[in-house]
């Protein structure tokens, strides 16, 4: 088999002080951290569409790199791409992979061309997957890029696209369990509006929900056991997109009764899009029992769209483990590298150094975790913050036994009340800087 990677060789753990650039500095697959080893724990996953589709092109300028893999046709191509994958996973020891069905093949000129041409590079995967023990993490369709979801899919204004989006939902879905997947993610692309003058919301949301309930229940038929997942996205390319943010998705979903079958997909370039923190969304998916699966990326704050960068801070990977530690850790979902290398990054090493830059920054984000729980002190804070609930009229509160008479009588014996603590953020910014780097 053809190397399409020959000057690289595998990957390996070499501890922070090596100055190999062509090693990992902090994950060490085996350790463990919590129980868990760091493999476990982090289950990462190469973005199908971004490591061997994306070449550099912008809305300024054409692509930079070429993604043919050395194919001369487009099946050839999508040949290549798969053997291509699958040596870099197995160079990277990325154990997962995801993808939309139109990273896998170019989509024909028919339904029954894509779905035909799908079937042949689908049977490739499947059997690298069975060479290399590597395993899908989820699926999707993509019903965003072609001209016909300008009006957008689930919720577009023409019956035969919606019904379009339905077939490309089915086939996905069945490549899904076919791979064994573990999710199936819808990220709506273009399900928002540009204007309500030529919109009826209502009727969209209404029509949305019914797909993904045909989806659900399809995939329930025909055995599909893992998470269907929603990706919230605040904007770009809709201006007003209707899974804005992990508290508007969480909404969506339990008005239409889909709440017990689908979970959340958290990226970090979009909660900075949606203006809210990686840690914020993450929380928001925990504490409504919706926490999925993770885009790992990040966003540039001085940019307003979605830069998709390989991730690098540690802060926010660091908080971002320290919240899926506290919630229990990955059941189905992982953390897919759902990043591109910059448009000058433009040789076949740098895919490895974003991966390795990504891989160590949540490695040792995972690592810096791990101190804060077992150091104790910032749960411990939080905790005392709220000791007044504990005993007496606090107590009741907690235990829902009052009434708003009874607190109303209570704080009329209470004089004067003013702020009764301090929330010491500078204190406990100051903590989590002690703890990572002491």
């Amino acid at each position: 088999m053809k190397e399409f990677f020959p000057e690289i060789k595998n990957i390996k753990y070499e501890g922070p002080k090596s100055k190999e650039p062509l090693s990992f500095k902090y994950y060490n697959p085996e350790e463990k951290i919590m129980g868990k080893t760091m493999r476990e724990q982090l289950k990462f996953a190469m973005a199908y569409w971004h490591t061997l589709c994306a070449d550099g092109t912008d809305m300024f300028g054409i692509g930079t790199m070429d993604k043919s893999f050395g194919g001369s046709s487009s099946m050839e191509i999508s040949k290549n791409k798969v053997y291509a994958g699958f040596e870099l996973m197995n160079k990277l020891g990325v154990d997962y992979f995801c993808f939309h069905d139109r990273d896998l093949v170019s989509e024909g000129e028919t339904l029954a061309d894509f779905h035909r041409d799908l079937e042949v590079i689908v049977g490739i995967v499947e059997e690298q997957m069975k060479e290399h023990g590597k395993k899908l993490l989820w699926a999707t369709a993509n019903m965003f890029s072609h001209p016909r979801y300008a009006h957008g899919a689930g919720t577009s204004c023409d019956p035969d696209v919606f019904a379009y989006a339905a077939a490309q939902i089915k086939q996905a879905i069945d490549i899904d369990i076919r791979l064994g997947g573990s999710g199936y993610v819808f990220w709506g692309g273009r399900e928002g509006y540009e204007t309500l003058l030529n919109t009826d919301m209502g009727f969209e949301l209404d029509n949305m929900a019914y797909l993904l309930t045909m989806a659900r229940d399809y995939g329930r038929a025909h055995g599909f056991k893992g998470d269907f997942y929603i990706e919230p996205k605040p904007k770009e390319p809709t201006k007003h997109q209707y899974d804005f943010d992990a508290a508007t998705v969480i909404g969506f979903l339990r008005k239409y009764g889909l709440d017990g079958d689908f979970k959340l997909n958290i990226e970090a370039n979009h909660a900075t899009l949606a203006a809210h923190t990686f840690q914020h969304e993450l929380r928001t998916a925990a504490i409504n029992n919706m926490f999925g699966s993770v885009d790992a990326n990040q966003g540039d704050c001085l940019l307003g769209w979605d830069t998709d960068q390989f991730p690098t801070n540690i802060y926010e990977t660091t908080l971002a483990m320290y919240e899926i530690i506290k919630c229990g850790g990955f059941t189905n979902g992982g953390l897919n590298f759902d990043a591109k290398l910059r448009r000058a990054s433009a040789r076949p090493e740098d895919i490895f150094y974003g991966f390795i830059s990504g891989m160590d920054s949540f490695a040792l984000g995972l690592r810096l975790a791990a101190k804060i729980i077992e150091d104790g002190r910032l749960d411990e804070f939080v905790k005392s913050r709220y000791a007044g609930f504990e005993t007496g009229i606090g107590a009741d509160i907690k235990n829902r036994r009052t009434s708003l008479e009874a607190l109303s009588d209570y704080a009329f014996s209470l004089g004067r009340v003013g702020l009764s603590s301090s929330g010491r953020q500078e204190y406990l910014e100051s903590l989590i800087n002690s703890v990572m780097f002491g």
